[in-house]
């Protein structure tokens, strides 16, 4: 018998994908989680039937979530994740020379142990304990509530505005972060489909505009979502995207980004111009 995984987009879209064996099922406090080992992505990630990440193309998300509000800021030392139980966007924070300490604030504890097992390579800075992390298994909307004038780069790693990353995409989360952040701070967040959310990324734009001086939209093209464009939400205090010059900055191994898809990833579509405007 077949085995298929289905992440139903909308009411007329799913992207489906045939499955080798499921790892791990488990319900955790806050959603379903589950580990499945897929012929086309390899082990994948999916929470609530939603696909998050895959062994075979979770470089793309994961370097530009990091690398690209990293090296916007010119001295990156103090960064926070929130969510990101997998663990790849800390993989990438803690190789930046500049940073000093990551913390990451996850919600689902479940998340974190699963990654640990059956991702071992997205999830090496957890499974290691790297010197530079600090993992908090918490709320991130209390804990960036808390903070003030903390952190040079905030990295917003949520799941889908719903269920327990509902919260993430309020206008008084963004304040929030606004707060946490130090005099030239910056943050980035993952904000679905230009192709399936425009509604809400019309309201994101507009809550963000209203708080960051500078706010601007950027696209990475990721197989495992649905309509493969994704695009990230980045407000600053401070510095801008064209701005950035990577001439004397640290070269890191990659397989996605560069120091050209660093400035070219802010190049919009026409459509998706209209939308932030």
């Amino acid at each position: 018998m077949q085995l298929w995984c289905t992440e139903n987009q909308t009411e007329y879209l799913g992207l489906t994908t045939r499955v080798k064996e499921t790892l791990f099922t488990g319900k955790s406090e806050f959603q379903d989680v589950a580990v499945v080992d897929s012929y086309q992505f390899g082990r994948m990630l999916v929470l609530d039937g939603v696909f998050q990440t895959s062994i075979a193309e979770e470089f793309v998300y994961h370097e530009m979530i990091a690398h690209v509000p990293l090296y916007m800021h010119p001295n990156p030392k103090r960064v926070l994740v929130i969510g990101g139980g997998d663990g790849g966007a800390v993989r990438e924070v803690v190789r930046h020379d500049s940073v000093e300490k990551v913390e990451m604030v996850e919600i689902d504890g479940m998340v974190v142990e699963a990654a640990k097992k059956y991702l071992p390579e997205i999830s090496v800075a957890m499974r290691e304990n790297h010197p530079k992390l600090e993992l908090k298994i918490g709320d991130g909307i209390a804990h960036m509530a808390a903070a003030e004038n903390a952190y040079d780069v905030i990295i917003v790693d949520c799941s889908d505005p719903i269920g327990p990353g509902e919260g993430l995409f309020t206008k008084e989360f963004y304040k929030n972060v606004h707060k946490a952040l130090k005099e030239d701070g910056l943050f980035v967040q993952q904000t679905e489909s230009p192709f399936y959310h425009q509604e809400l990324i019309k309201k994101i734009t507009k809550d963000v505009k209203g708080i960051f001086p500078i706010h601007d939209m950027y696209l990475a093209y990721i197989p495992i979502y649905p309509g493969g464009m994704h695009c990230f939400t980045i407000g600053s205090k401070k510095h801008k995207p064209m701005d950035t010059d990577l001439t004397n900055r640290q070269k890191l191994e990659t397989r996605y980004h560069t120091a050209a898809i660093q400035k070219a990833c802010f190049a919009l579509p026409q459509f998706v111009q209209e939308l932030i405007k």
